[in-house]
């Protein structure tokens, strides 16, 4: 079975589904996070990262503009 490209909104808590699927691609990395292990998120930004070491590059990056 062919996986599919969830989109979702993300909120401080919780995400909502927008179109179903599978997962969502790291805003950082382009891996991609299946929805029940997706953990971090911002909300600002509406990204989702795969793990601390993507979060961490994002703030970074916005450190820098």
């Amino acid at each position: 079975m062919k996986k599919k490209k969830a989109k979702l909104k993300y909120n401080n808590n919780s995400f909502d589904v927008i179109e179903i699927g599978d997962y969502v691609e790291c805003a950082i990395s382009g891996k991609k996070i299946p929805l029940k292990e997706l953990t971090y998120w911002n909300v600002e930004l509406q990204e989702a990262y795969f793990s601390p070491l993507e979060v961490d590059k994002s703030f970074k990056k916005l450190k820098e503009k």
